[in-house]
């Protein structure tokens, strides 16, 4: 993607199914879980850049020696930095590993939508208890839509919770109904056993996926809860429309989650067809004993997974996403051929690193297609002359890597001018490669979403090589609605598509669109229950194509010589490409849960408010 933008978190749970001893006769090290953690944690370290962090429950740990431990980092290598602390904590302070090394580990690779990057905030979050059965560590990749009402819930439960954000609302809620499913265990055994002996009587009979739909009940959000309990139980829910992902594998050995599937099959070498995907509304849980099994505990609703997983944050790496990322490649070729008006041979084609290069691939092998069409008809049309043959049977797409992505270039110049000219040399080109005032150039972008980088480098660099023409082509469609689910794109005018549209309403005379929004949004917040997007309207009166046009004029800066096109794809064929994969509203504002509408709507007023801050 050649804009930034802030990626969601990732979790890992490993849960060992057989004693410590096992794996070091096995593997050689007592070191396994924290080596296989550390590599499932890695593979997926895109989704984090904020921070990183690890909790280990050691089950069966006799009184006076800790059954929970947990190391964080913010640091900027904080992944890193979080295993550096645990072997130097395991080597440092015990002579015996096995007393130190749990069989219950979660890691978490923090990307901050909420709160700032500082120790605090990151994950797992735990709420101790000098009762194991009380006490909770959880991590999670979500993003909560209500949160205020679920703070306003927790309040009203009698408890205080220390911060406002998601994460802690809903560990404080969950420790609520952990409590108080204690005490229902507790009233039933007190008259019979001592408290000591009661200990593991809760252990045995708590029922927690009774919490979990306590818990879930009324969150408004995509999640990917994971847990544990001090005791060794362990648990990962997602949410009732599959939002975020989760999958998990399990053998005789361990039971292994993870927000990607790449992750497990190259941490355990496993094949993929044995990796499963964790139903939505449901619950893996892995109990005390090591034994797992799904059980549904919210209502599940449409699926509406997310699809810019599958464009951008996933590895592709996946089978099943190369395949589809090759397929939106090729989907937009009509479009590109139409662009260049068929001019294959005054064409060269190129592509942004690096995750859009599969979709790159998909597009260069439909004009490969394309091409062999041509052939076959000169052919059966009996056009065989030696010159028309050599010149049908020679012709091939030009493909160059034209663009080369430098270091990330350091802001550390504060004016605005010498922070643009660092900018403009995030890329390089490769010169000479391209025929000048001739040749029109195709770049293959996976998505854009601000064109900030396109506007301020890529063009320019471009440009440089005296096209007469660049094609930006997105494997993505327009992004025009804001993310409230755990990827950090949230504000209305960030989206290049937005600035478009309301340039297009300005330049019609039709600013009076912009104010009746705004009077709808606002009504809307008096509105209890479902409400409805009313930024929808903003694009109802142009053309995608208009949109992508003027995209177009706002990105090409007045010292760009060439013509400059930007192509989109079409929503249409992401269905096509990803159809397991439906959750589309960042491209139309269809919300997979209620509270989605309300953050767009709020996002627009703020937008109208002149405010720079988050809806949710």
């Amino acid at each position: 993607m050649s804009d930034f933008i802030g990626h969601e978190c990732g979790i890992a749970l490993i849960r060992l199914r057989k004693e410590l001893s096992y794996y070091i006769e096995k593997y050689g090290s007592a070191f396994y879980p924290i080596h296989k953690l550390y590599l499932l944690m890695e593979k997926q370290h895109n989704r984090g850049q904020d921070g990183a962090g690890v909790a280990v429950v050691k089950i069966d740990s006799p009184p006076g020696q800790k059954y929970m431990r947990r190391f964080r980092s913010v640091d900027t290598q904080a992944l890193s930095h979080v295993f550096e602390k645990i072997t130097k904590k395991i080597t440092k302070k015990d002579t015996v590993a096995q007393q130190a090394i749990g069989e219950v580990w979660l890691g978490h690779l923090r990307y901050g939508t909420h709160g700032k990057n500082q120790l605090d905030y990151c994950h797992p979050m735990v709420r101790p208890n000098s009762w194991k059965s009380r006490s909770i560590l959880l991590a999670g990749n979500f993003n909560m839509t209500n949160v205020e009402e679920l703070f306003s819930s927790v309040v009203k439960m009698g408890q205080h919770p220390q911060g406002t954000s998601d994460t802690i609302t809903i560990l404080e809620r969950m420790g609520y109904f952990l409590d108080q499913e204690n005490q229902r265990i507790y009233e039933i055994h007190k008259d019979r056993f001592s408290n000591e002996e009661i200990s593991p009587i809760l252990e045995e009979h708590i029922q927690i996926e009774n919490i979990l739909s306590n818990t879930c009940a009324e969150l408004d959000g995509g999640y990917a809860i994971a847990g544990m309990l001090g005791y060794g139980l362990s648990f990962v829910v997602r949410d009732p429309a599959g939002i975020r992902p989760a999958y998990y594998y399990a053998d005789d050995e361990v039971v292994v989650v993870a927000s990607e599937k790449p992750a497990i099959k190259t941490a355990f070498n496993v094949q993929y067809s044995e990796i499963k995907e964790i139903d939505p509304g449901s619950a893996l849980i892995i109990t005390k004993k090591g034994d797992f099994y799904l059980s549904p505990v919210v209502p599940p609703v449409e699926k509406r997974s997310c699809s810019f997983e599958r464009i951008y944050f996933s590895r592709g790496t996946d089978p099943d996403i190369y395949h589809e990322r090759k397929l939106l490649g090729s989907l937009l070729c009509p479009q590109v051929l139409k662009a260049i008006r068929y001019d294959i041979e005054n064409t060269v084609f190129s592509y942004i690193p690096n995750t859009a290069e599969t979709a790159f691939l998909g597009m260069l092998q439909a004009v490969e297609n394309y091409l062999v069409d041509i052939r076959r008809k000169v052919i059966t049309e009996g056009k065989l002359e030696d010159e028309i043959l050599r010149q049908v049977l020679s012709h091939r797409p030009r493909v160059e890597k034209l663009i080369h992505k430098d270091i990330k270039l350091r802001t550390f110049i504060t004016q605005e001018q010498g922070r643009a000219e660092l900018v403009a040399h995030v890329y390089d080109v490769a010169y000479e490669v391209v025929r000048k005032e001739k040749d029109t150039i195709v770049v293959v972008d996976d998505s854009i979403v601000r064109g900030t980088t396109l506007q301020k480098s890529i063009l320019k660099m471009l440009d440089r090589l005296s096209p007469k023409e660049i094609v930006i082509v997105s494997s993505a469609p327009q992004i025009r609605y804001p993310d409230c689910y755990g990827i950090d794109m949230s504000k209305m005018n960030d989206f290049i598509a937005f600035q478009a549209v309301v340039a297009l309403i300005r330049q019609t005379g039709q600013e009076h669109v912009l104010e009746d929004i705004y009077e709808l949004c606002i009504k809307s917040k008096s509105i209890k229950g479902q409400v409805e997007n009313h930024v929808k309207k903003i694009y109802e009166p142009f053309t995608t194509k208009e949109v992508s046009q003027k995209i177009a004029e706002i990105i090409r800066t007045p010292d760009i010589k060439a013509e400059v096109k930007v192509i989109y794809q079409k929503v249409k064929n992401l269905h096509k490409a990803c159809p397991g994969h439906t959750g589309d509203w960042y491209f139309t504002g269809d919300y997979p849960t209620p509270g989605g509408n309300r953050v767009v709507n709020q996002a627009f007023i703020y937008y109208m408010e002149g405010k720079n801050a988050r809806p949710y």
